[in-house]
C-alpha cells in the first residue's frame, strides 16, 4: 500500500494505491475498503469517512481513492496539530485489518508557527503524512460463514490477532484518544 502526496500547503486529494492479495478464496462478496480522517481524538463526530469503496467479486486489483478531509467539518483546536489516517477491510461485514498513517497538520511558515493567528489559516497549512511508517492491525474473521454450523466464531473485532508490533501506537479505533503531541 503507497499512499502518494503532494507536499503542497493546500488541502489536495489523498492518492492511494492499495495491492492485496487473497489466496484460498473464490467468492462472490465483496471487500469494501474505508479511509477515515480522524478529526479529533475526542469526539467521533468530528471523524469523516474520505472513502468507502466496494471491491469485487474478491480478487487482485489495484485500485485508487480518495479525497481529502473537509477542513471546515474539524473543530479550529483540531486543525493543527497530529491526528491519523485510517483504512480499514472489512469482508461480509467483519473488519479484518486495519492501516493507521499519522498526520501532521502545522504551517509551512515558520513565523506563522511559532506566532500561529487567533483563526486558522488553512491555506497555509501542509500535511505531512507519514506513509513510511503505517500500523498495521489485523483482526481474525470468518471468509466461509457458510460453513459457520462446523465451524467455531472468530474473536470479536476488537481483538486483534497479528500486528505489525507497534498496534498500541494507534487508538483500537478511529474514537480512541491520540496522543496529540505524535508519534
Amino acid at each position: 500500500m503507497i499512499i502518494i502526496y503532494c507536499g503542497l500547503a493546500e488541502w489536495v486529494f489523498y492518492q492511494i494505491w492499495i495491492t492485496y492479495f487473497i489466496r484460498g478464496l473464490n467468492s462472490v462478496h465483496y471487500l469494501e475498503w474505508k479511509l477515515i480522517y480522524v478529526g479529533s481524538a475526542e469526539d467521533e463526530t468530528y471523524d469523516q469517512l474520505l472513502e468507502s469503496v466496494l471491491v469485487g467479486p474478491v480478487n487482485v486489483g489495484n485500485y485508487r481513492f480518495a479525497n481529502p478531509p473537509d477542513p471546515s467539518k474539524i473543530r479550529e483546536e483540531d486543525i493543527i496539530g497530529v491526528t491519523v489516517l485510517l483504512l480499514t477491510c472489512s469482508y461480509l461485514g467483519q473488519e479484518f485489518v486495519r492501516v493507521g498513517y499519522y498526520v501532521n497538520n502545522d504551517y509551512e511558515d515558520e513565523q506563522l508557527r511559532e506566532e500561529p493567528p487567533p483563526k486558522v489559516l488553512i491555506d497555509k497549512v501542509q500535511r505531512n503524512i507519514l506513509s513510511d511508517k503505517p500500523r498495521v492491525t489485523k483482526f481474525p474473521i470468518n471468509f466461509y460463514p457458510e460453513n459457520t454450523e462446523a465451524a467455531e466464531e472468530p474473536p470479536a473485532n476488537d481483538q486483534p490477532a497479528k500486528t505489525d508490533g507497534n498496534e498500541e501506537q494507534l487508538p483500537a479505533s478511529p474514537h480512541h484518544a491520540l496522543d496529540k503531541e505524535g508519534p
